[in-house]
């Protein structure tokens, strides 16, 4: 969704300010795996997460449409 990159962007601006409030976990799950990708360059690179877990679940048979999971999990 559109307020994901918010988010997103909220929690990098936060590991600067107030690292020690932000969530330990964070499970992602978006319907677009570009968004999900974009959103993951901005959690791993400024927000301090890495990556745990990823993968797809077909929810929609004999569509090009897959929901795509992720795991983000504090880096420090």
């Amino acid at each position: 969704r559109d307020g994901a990159m918010a988010l997103c962007q909220a929690l990098a601006d936060l590991s600067q300010r107030a690292p020690e409030i932000r969530p330990k976990r964070l499970v992602y799950v978006s319907c677009s795996p570009s968004t999900l990708a974009r959103d993951a360059g901005i959690l791993v690179t400024a927000a301090g997460y890495r990556l745990s877990y990823a993968g797809v679940v077909n929810m929609f048979p004999h569509t090009s449409h897959v929901e795509s999971m992720a795991v983000f999990d504090l880096a420090d």
